[in-house]
C-alpha cells in the first residue's frame, strides 16, 4: 500500500487523473474556499483597510494562480518533468505562507471590529458575522495549501 502511494505520488498526473492523486485533488477545495474568502472579504466594509487589502490580494492571487496551475495539470503541459514537481512544491509553500500571513491580520481585525464604532451599529453585526466566516474559511484555505505543500514535498522527494 505504501509503495503504491509513493509510486502514484512520484508521477505528475494529467487530465482527469488530477482528481485521483493525493496532493492534486486539493486544487478544487483550494479554489472553493479561496473564492469564499475573496467573496466574503469583498462584501464587508471594515476599517482599517490595509489588512483587508492584503487579504484580498492574497485570495485573488492564489485563486488565479491555482486556477492556472489546475489548467496546466489538466492539459498535461508539465510532462512529468522534475522542474514542475519543484515548482508545484514552491508554489504551495508560498501560497500557504501568504494565506497564513493574511489569516492572522484578518482575525485580529475581526476581533477589533467588535469594539469599534467606525461602522454604523446596524451594519456592524452583519459585517462582523461575515468577517468571522471569512476568518474560518481563510484558515481552512491555509490548511489546504499547507497539506498540499506537504504532499508536494513528499512527491518531490520520491520523484
Amino acid at each position: 500500500m505504501a509503495a503504491a502511494t509513493a509510486q502514484a505520488m512520484g508521477n505528475l498526473p494529467s487530465g482527469i487523473g488530477i482528481c485521483t492523486t493525493a496532493p492534486d485533488m486539493l486544487f478544487v477545495p483550494e479554489l472553493v474556499f479561496g473564492g469564499l474568502v475573496w467573496i466574503l472579504v469583498a462584501s464587508t466594509e471594515v476599517k482599517p483597510v490595509i489588512p483587508q487589502g492584503w487579504v484580498m490580494f492574497v485570495s485573488v492571487f492564489c485563486f488565479v494562480m491555482t486556477a492556472i496551475w489546475l489548467v496546466i495539470f489538466i492539459c498535461g503541459v508539465h510532462k512529468n518533468k522534475t522542474s514542475w514537481v519543484i515548482a508545484d512544491f514552491i508554489y504551495h509553500l508560498i501560497a500557504a505562507f501568504f494565506y497564513f500571513g493574511a489569516s492572522v491580520p484578518l482575525a485580529v481585525v475581526t476581533i477589533d471590529m467588535k469594539n469599534t464604532t467606525a461602522v454604523p451599529e446596524s451594519d456592524m453585526f452583519r459585517y462582523y458575522q461575515i468577517d468571522i466566516a471569512a476568518v474560518v474559511f481563510s484558515y481552512i484555505t491555509t490548511l489546504l495549501y499547507f497539506v498540499h505543500f506537504i504532499l508536494s514535498a513528499i512527491r518531490w522527494k520520491s520523484f
